[in-house]
């Protein structure tokens, strides 16, 4: 991928990045620490689309910040990286899909890192704590398992609280009464049930009853 600017004369190229945060006060204090080297060119709001890295900065990972991801990810002419505050292991399957190629926790971003990532990214390289590395081989190591074993995949497929919604689902009831029988709020039913379809790739919760049906799931 080629490089959009470079310094002046005698300098070299500089990467150019984009900084997204939801936060007014996370985005000043990227900006800021960002600003002090000269291997980086921040881009202002109107050049964001032509950065060749683009930074997200959130306290966790949510369906806003999956919108934004997966639109990042349409433009080819940037690679994302993902710094955050809370990570749950559950989240990086997702994120990684949206092409997030490389995450650190907000609380170790200090200037050094935040440029190792930058520069990462920029030569097509991955950054991932040694944790989450670990998590996501497993997660490579269980798919390949299910691949051998079909009835392992319908196994991890779905979480126990997921198979329950799906049930109640595939029994008729709607998001306020799941919402009463599991003591869960709707707003977590309605989520919940969002992530199966988004993640299964299935069009609504009846193809998603479906597809739990013929895959024993439930």
């Amino acid at each position: 991928m080629t490089e959009h600017q470079t310094g002046p004369a005698g300098r070299p190229h500089r990467v150019s990045v984009a900084v997204y945060a939801q936060d007014l006060v996370l985005r000043i204090g990227v900006i800021h620490q960002l600003r002090q080297r000269p291997e980086v060119e921040l881009l202002d709001d109107a050049d964001a689309d032509r950065a060749r890295t683009s930074l997200v900065i959130v306290d966790s990972v949510d369906d806003e910040v999956i919108a934004l991801l997966q639109r990042l990810q349409r433009n080819a002419a940037t690679r994302t990286g993902l710094v955050v505050g809370t990570f749950e292991s559950a989240a990086l399957q997702r994120v990684i899909e949206c092409g997030v190629a490389a995450v650190l926790r907000r609380a170790e971003a200090d200037q050094d890192r935040l440029l190792h990532l930058v520069l990462a990214l920029a030569n097509g390289e991955g950054v991932l704590p040694g944790d989450l590395l670990g998590k996501l081989l497993s997660h490579v190591g269980s798919l390949q398992r299910s691949a051998l074993d079909p009835h392992g995949l319908a196994l991890s497929t779905l979480t126990a609280r997921e198979a329950d919604m799906l049930r109640l689902v595939a029994e008729g009831f709607d998001t306020a009464e799941i919402a009463q029988k599991t003591s869960y709020s709707e707003r977590t039913v309605k989520n919940v049930l969002h992530e199966i379809t988004t993640r299964l790739q299935l069009r609504n919760r009846a193809h998603a009853v479906g597809y739990a049906l013929r895959n024993g799931l439930i």
